[in-house]
């Protein structure tokens, strides 16, 4: 059975993601190795070091902007993160400076919430 690896999210700025997803989000460095322009730069979550990376891909191409731009206006996040209290976490973020597109809103069995990551994209945060 195959199993997710890897899971890529565009950013305008490799440096700023870093940060953003680090520092605000909690994520931790798995890899950071320069390529040349760009680096390779994987996260894992602090509670699964060994899990699925996160990918902070160069949003260079062409196809990024026009892709991210539809979903931005559309309201869809890229991707969606698995929180344990998404209240909680909605309060900890606001405090600490991030804008969220969607406060916590109960969608059935979950609570999701939807923010700016900074760096283009919208991100869901689910619990």
């Amino acid at each position: 059975m195959p199993r997710i690896q890897f899971s890529s999210i565009y950013v305008d700025d490799q440096q700023k993601g870093l940060d953003f997803y680090t520092d605000v989000l909690g994520f931790i460095v798995k890899n950071d190795i320069p390529m040349g322009q760009y680096r390779w730069i994987t996260l894992v979550s602090a509670d699964d070091p060994n899990g699925p990376e996160l990918v902070l891909e160069p949003s260079a191409h062409p196809a990024v902007a026009p892709y991210r731009a539809a979903l931005v206006g559309d309201g869809i996040p890229m991707t969606a993160f698995a929180v344990e209290d998404v209240q909680a976490t909605y309060e900890r973020l606001v405090a600490a400076g991030v804008r969220f597109v969607q406060e916590p809103v109960q969608m059935g069995p979950v609570t999701t919430a939807v923010l700016d990551d900074t760096c283009g994209n919208l991100i869901q945060l689910a619990g």
